[in-house]
């Protein structure tokens, strides 16, 4: 029943109401009646297509799916680009709730060369690793020998024809590290780290920290060798590696970690080196040769260093080299 209807139901109520005592009336009620219900069908009617419930609006729905589909797609589509698998990863299928083995399903033939490391992993931000452990000696890390060279560099860039290579130790490849012993002039323990760079050809770094600090740094290049040089090319200017102070000559502190290096052709395939009472095979690092050992006895000969070609054959001998110093200051 709409508004009006209701109306006319109330106002006939209200006539009733006044007028029902009155019998008088009674013989006009059923006109009245018929007249009222008449009315109240009529305004029924009328309002019968209000509450017919409104038809669904379909092209509405219509657009709204295929928004929603086009926007499904678009997120899966961006899903997929998400889950690409780089080349040469693999795929795990499996896993511990599998109940079954793990198995690894290669998703392409091509791989990355791999680079070889030593005592741990390096950074494109440091130095880089040498060709054997046996160059990082008396326990030391190459993370350690790497944090060494770094704060030598950095506290000795000062005046020099390089220093702009010297403050940085991604240039360089550490070719040994190993204990460095005090003397009069220099007291307290301390590490040698020697660092060999690229360019320019035959440089290297011979840095000797203690605590933390630079306790010095030497520099030389393959120019420092001279032109007449063999196929093995002893480092005239690393003499610190092998022997103490003049101070201290004949007084060394042993047993004395001592070290050799200098520069190699590719056609030579071993060095040795005999110092004191010992002797070494050097290892060969891009184009350098590091030997090492430990001395037990005071000495007043440079080591010996021999070189030798793939068949065996001797190349180069230091007792024959006329650049060489055979005996120690």
């Amino acid at each position: 029943m709409n508004h009006e209807a209701h109306e006319a139901y109330e106002a006939r109520e209200a006539h009733h109401g006044a007028d029902g005592a009155d019998e008088a009336h009674t013989a006009h009620e059923p006109d009245d009646e018929r007249d009222f219900e008449e009315l109240v069908r009529k305004l029924m009617t009328d309002d019968a297509h209000t509450i017919q419930p409104s038809p669904a609006p379909y092209p509405a729905i219509r657009r709204r799916g295929v928004a929603e589909r086009r926007r499904v797609a678009a997120v899966g589509a961006a899903l997929a680009a998400v889950v690409v698998v780089p080349a040469g990863a693999y795929a795990v299928v499996g896993g511990n709730g599998g109940g079954g083995a793990d198995t690894a399903t290669p998703m392409s033939s091509v791989s990355a060369p791999q680079t070889a490391s030593t005592s741990g992993s390096t950074t494109s931000s440091g130095p880089q690793p040498p060709v054997s452990e046996e160059q990082l000696l008396d326990g030391i890390t190459f993370a350690q020998a790497s944090d060494a060279l770094e704060q030598c560099l950095d506290q000795e860039h000062v005046g020099s024809a390089v220093s702009g290579d010297l403050a940085k130790a991604e240039s360089y490849r550490i070719i040994l590290a190993a204990k460095s012993t005090g003397v009069s002039n220099s007291p307290g323990d301390g590490i040698h780290v020697v660092g060999v760079a690229e360019r320019p050809e035959g440089f290297r770094v011979i840095c000797n920290v203690k605590e933390g600090v630079s306790a010095g740094i030497s520099t030389s290049t393959k120019d420092a060798y001279g032109p007449d040089t063999g196929p093995v090319v002893p480092d005239a200017n690393a003499g610190d590696l092998y022997q103490q102070s003049l101070i201290d000559k004949g007084k060394w502190k042993l047993p004395f970690r001592w070290g050799v290096i200098g520069m190699v052709d590719p056609s030579v395939a071993k060095v040795t080196v005999d110092y004191g009472d010992g002797s070494a095979t050097a290892a060969l690092d891009h184009g350098w040769f590091v030997a090492s050992g430990v001395l037990n006895r005071q000495v007043t000969k440079t080591p010996h260093i021999k070189g030798f070609d793939a068949a065996g054959k001797l190349v180069y001998d230091s007792d024959t080299d006329k650049t060489y110093d055979k005996t120690l200051p």
